[in-house]
C-alpha cells in the first residue's frame, strides 16, 4: 500500500504534465478521500484536480498515473477551449494519445449502484394499460399510451 502527501502529488502531476503533454499544470492538484466510485475529478471553475488515495493504495502508480493523464486531458484540453468532455473526439483522441486510462479500476468493498424497485403502477382507466414507476408522478399530466385513457396512480408495498 502505497501513500503520498499532497505535496507530492502536485509535484508528480506537474511531471506528468509537462512529460505527457508538453505544457505545465499550473493548478492545485490534492487527494480526496471521499471519493468511492471515481479515480479523480476536474474541476471547470477553479481547474484543480483531485485524486482518489484509496486508487494509489490499491492498484499502485502505475494506475494512478493513468488517472492522473485522463484528468489533465480534461485540463489541458478545457484549457485550450477544446472538446473536454467524455464524449468529444478530442479527449479521446488526447487520452489514447498520452495513454490515459478511460476508466478507473473498480475499489473492491464499493457499493455497486442497485435500482430502485417499482413503488407506483399507473393504471389506464379505460383499457387497465399498467405502467409500472420507480417515482411518484402526477397521472394528470400522463395519458394511456394505448389509447388515450386516464390514468390512475396506484402506490405499491415495497418489501
Amino acid at each position: 500500500m502505497e501513500t503520498m502527501s499532497n505535496e507530492e502529488l502536485q509535484l508528480w502531476i506537474e511531471q506528468v504534465s509537462r512529460d505527457s503533454f508538453g505544457v505545465p499544470f499550473r493548478h492545485k492538484a490534492s487527494f480526496n478521500s471521499r471519493l468511492s466510485s471515481t479515480g479523480g475529478r476536474y474541476f471547470t471553475k477553479s481547474h484543480n484536480i483531485e485524486i482518489n488515495p484509496h486508487q494509489l493504495a490499491m492498484f499502485g502508480r502505475e494506475e494512478t498515473e493513468k488517472i492522473i493523464k485522463h484528468e489533465l486531458c480534461h485540463y489541458h484540453l478545457h484549457l485550450a477551449k477544446r472538446g473536454y468532455m467524455h464524449r468529444d473526439t478530442d479527449f479521446k483522441r488526447l487520452l489514447a494519445q498520452v495513454g490515459g486510462s478511460r476508466y478507473c479500476q473498480t475499489l473492491p468493498g464499493a457499493k455497486a449502484r442497485k435500482s430502485l424497485p417499482y413503488r407506483y403502477k399507473l393504471i389506464c382507466t379505460a383499457c387497465a394499460m399498467e405502467y409500472p414507476r420507480k417515482r411518484k408522478v402526477d397521472p394528470k399530466r400522463y395519458r394511456c399510451g394505448k389509447c388515450s385513457g386516464k390514468l390512475k396512480l396506484l402506490a405499491l408495498e415495497v418489501q
